[in-house]
């Protein structure tokens, strides 16, 4: 189903295609999970489907092959498994793929999604491309950080804006895409990113939901066993953990600061403690950091379950070392 926050984007890619205005290069700027890289596959069937008229009509072969990203003039590329990043090899590879003639005489698609995961040789050897593109070449990036390409492929990409859709917008979409389920707490948790919850159990990340901030709870109470805690968390769901960790950190610093108020008072201490809390602002925004880092670091050989234990045991009013 398309997303209907997303008709304005479609309207303009269709009026410059039917236009002849439609660029070689698309940079498409949007929110995590707000849809980026569906446009960029919409696009793609826009130019590769069989019937100009009313494309992308969805019936014909190649709208139908593109969709299930079989089409063999559409390559996508992303960040191999176990990298966060795109390569220099990957990119010359799709250089040239794209210089090859088309096997249905029309279009060469390319999608790069992230595209801010490219490296700087991934990025140089893409901006050759994006100079000298072959004739009928259709480059689709997707980005939510456009600002760490360089600005020398920002420059030769019109850009497209997506922005996250209302919450509203968000839970019809997925209801009418995977049916009923309480899809307001899941984007509660995922944050308004329907892409990214579409794909989700909303049961489970509710339930997973509720037990870490159990736990943290627990944690920041005295209570609990930190390491049996950290340990199951290592094991399992933890990216969505740690998110869940993430939100109920940023609840308190929000809470702290006045639900949103920032301070304007200089102060040489720590800012005062809540009644019930016994971290400060500093110690809640060092947590945070923490997380975030955990979080960007999945393809690093470091033991999660004891930096885990170390953050659960901190949030403790009485702190135990950590265990050697």
């Amino acid at each position: 189903m398309t997303p209907n926050w997303l008709g304005p984007q479609i309207a303009q890619l269709r009026a410059a295609f039917a236009a002849g205005r439609l660029p070689h290069a698309l940079l498409i700027h949007e929110e995590p999970g707000s849809g980026g890289e569906w446009l960029a596959g919409w696009a793609a069937r826009l130019v590769l489907c069989s019937s100009p008229a009313e494309a992308p009509c969805g019936r014909c072969g190649p709208c139908r092959r593109a969709a299930q990203g079989q089409h063999p003039d559409l390559i996508f590329v992303r960040p191999l498994e176990a990298s966060t990043q795109i390569r220099i090899e990957q990119v010359r590879e799709l250089g040239a793929e794209l210089a090859l003639t088309a096997h249905q005489g029309g279009y060469k698609v390319g999608i790069l999604s992230p595209a801010d995961s490219m490296n700087r040789f991934a990025a140089n050897a893409l901006l050759k491309t994006l100079e000298e593109p072959p004739r009928g070449t259709l480059l689709i990036l997707v980005a939510s950080q456009p600002s760490r390409l360089p600005p020398t492929i920002l420059s030769r990409c019109q850009r497209v804006r997506v922005r996250a859709p209302e919450r509203a917008d968000a839970v019809a979409w997925l209801e009418a895409t995977r049916g009923p389920g309480d899809w307001g707490r899941v984007l509660a948790v995922l944050g308004t990113t329907p892409m990214a919850a579409v794909e989700a159990d909303p049961a489970a990340v509710v339930e997973v939901a509720a037990e870490v901030r159990r736990g943290l709870e627990e944690a920041a109470a005295g209570e609990g066993d930190p390491v049996a805690t950290a340990e199951r968390w290592a094991r399992s769901e933890l990216p969505l953990r740690l998110t869940c960790v993430e939100n109920w950190l940023t609840e308190r610093i929000r809470a702290r600061m006045g639900g949103g108020a920032l301070f304007t008072e200089v102060r040489a201490g720590a800012h005062s403690r809540g009644q019930a809390e016994s971290l400060d602002l500093r110690q809640l925004f060092g947590f945070l950091d923490t997380v975030r880092e955990l979080k960007a670091s999945f393809d690093a050989p470091i033991n999660r379950g004891l930096a885990l234990e170390s953050l659960l045991r901190s949030l403790s009013p009485h702190p135990a070392s950590v265990r050697a």
